[in-house]
């Protein structure tokens, strides 16, 4: 299953739920919005696709993308390369030239990195699960990168992330601001479902500058727990806003005027 073809799935997905959340400036509100109106991948997250693919499922990465070939657009013959190319495509995605260099120098740094090859090399990749949430009868669906059974019957999800900053810190700041622990939460759930046992999470973690360094990191016990409790409140959010139609903006959902105070260090001032 193709990224698009999981994302017209049925099922509420990670990246969807992200969007009821009121910390980060989301709403149920928005969250509708974006379900009826997707949007195209922004740069940065198609050249993160690109990446993954190669990364994971290389032997059908010409499947999904085609590198545009170095011809001048300008001239008469470049042209006609060009419309040819654009022929063949068949729904395949366009990347650049250099996108592909890059992508390719990455995924050969993780290739010669150690501990990488042992947590997915022999990994079932891009593997959908679905499942129904006990508490809510929400169906909900992830598509983990990599996840296979340790020697004891252990799932251990293993979760690629490019990144400007892979250092330990550095990421910790990310993973908590763009609600990496909700993910790592809520793909443990479902593979808890799948697999009838609690699973292990690992990040790994590459820098998209040269040398694109690479740091692996397990989610311990509290940054999960930290992101369960936020996945179990933003699915009861859904599953009420579902049942009730009731899908309310910055207002609220009884529509009241809030108040705009002072944070503690701005009254100290």
């Amino acid at each position: 299953m193709t990224e698009r073809e999981y994302r017209a799935s049925e099922g509420i997905s990670r990246s969807e739920l992200w969007n009821l959340n009121t910390r980060t400036g989301g709403t149920p509100e928005k969250f509708k919005w974006f379900r009826e109106n997707p949007e195209e991948p922004t740069k940065a997250m198609l050249f993160g696709t690109i990446v993954h693919k190669l990364f994971l499922e290389p032997d059908t990465f010409d499947d999904e993308f085609a590198v545009a070939p170095p011809v001048d657009k300008r001239t008469k013959e470049g042209k006609a390369i060009y419309a040819e190319f654009v022929e063949s495509l068949n729904h395949r995605t366009i990347i650049s030239a250099d996108d592909m260099a890059q992508a390719t120098a990455m995924v050969d740094v993780l290739r010669q990195t150690p501990f990488v090859e042992a947590l997915v090399g022999d990994a079932d990749h891009e593997r959908c699960i679905r499942w129904t949430d006990e508490m809510t009868g929400e169906a909900c669906k992830i598509r983990v990168d990599s996840v296979r059974l340790m020697s004891d019957g252990t799932p251990l999800i293993v979760d690629y992330k490019t990144t400007n900053d892979a250092s330990a810190d550095g990421f910790l700041r990310k993973a908590l601001a763009i609600g990496y622990d909700f993910q790592s939460a809520m793909y443990c759930e479902g593979a808890e479902h799948e697999f009838g046992k609690a699973a292990r999470f690992v990040f790994i973690a590459q820098e998209k500058t040269a040398p694109y360094a690479v740091n692996i990191l397990e989610a311990d016990t509290d940054f999960i727990q930290r992101g369960r409790d936020l996945f179990r409140e933003l699915i009861g959010i859904y599953h009420e806003c579902k049942t009730t139609d009731n899908w309310w903006g910055y207002l609220g959902k009884d529509n009241s005027i809030g108040k705009l105070k002072l944070p503690q260090w701005a009254s100290n001032e």
